[in-house]
């Protein structure tokens, strides 16, 4: 059981990892991310140079994070056919989103979790991620704050997944592992962005624009 746990956790952790943005930047712009603008990895960083490279950054950060949980999701029938097939999803979820913030390629300094905390979700409570980043857009579009709709969008998560599951009846039940999960997960995001919430406070942070995002 202990060696599935491994794998599984190895697995999706290798696969969140991947700092895409660093990649693309370093392929198609010739240069580091993580010297340009704020220095994170994401997409919202990313976009300053391109909104192509941004916009394929996003889209591979969620591809990765959903790769990871469906992939954990099937080591798990394999490996621990006992263990409940949601515990297995939020192992991999957990470890997905923990590689993309703190991946062993960039010294552990990776990107904010956004991406790819939704791609995770998509597979494993897909109307609850669906809801959460209508409602970054919707923060987005009227207040033009990325980060603020990110904070917001990943703090309505769990709630959103509650409400699914519990009044919509949505899904298959989900295991007190997979709700601790994602309460961590949105808890990470919102930390990650310990900073951005500091310059909101203060009222010095940047706004997203079609050009420009700080």
């Amino acid at each position: 059981m202990l060696l599935g746990i491994v794998l599984i956790a190895a697995a999706a952790y290798l696969l969140g990892s991947i700092p895409t943005g660093y990649l693309l930047v370093r392929i198609f712009r010739h240069q580091d991310i993580r010297s340009v603008g704020s220095g994170n990895i994401g997409a919202t960083n990313v976009w300053r140079g391109g909104k192509g490279l941004g916009a394929a950054t996003f889209f591979l950060d969620v591809l990765k994070g959903s790769s990871a949980v469906w992939l954990g999701g099937f080591l798990g029938a394999l490996l621990l056919p006992a263990t409940p097939f949601r515990s297995a999803q939020a192992l991999a979820a957990l470890a997905a989103v923990l590689g993309h913030m703190f991946p062993v390629w960039l010294r552990f300094c990776g990107g904010k979790g956004v991406a790819t905390g939704f791609g995770v979700f998509l597979v494993s409570a897909p109307w609850a991620a669906l809801a959460a980043i209508s409602l970054f857009i919707i923060v987005l579009v009227l207040s033009r704050y990325v980060s603020l709709a990110s904070i917001l969008g990943a703090a309505s998560f769990p709630a959103f997944a509650w409400y699914f599951h519990h009044i919509q009846s949505v899904g298959p039940h989900p295991t007190p592992f997979f709700i601790a999960v994602q309460c961590a997960v949105a808890f990470l995001i919102i930390v990650k962005h310990h900073q951005n919430i500091r310059r909101l406070i203060a009222g010095t942070e940047s706004r997203f624009s079609a050009r420009k995002i700080a």
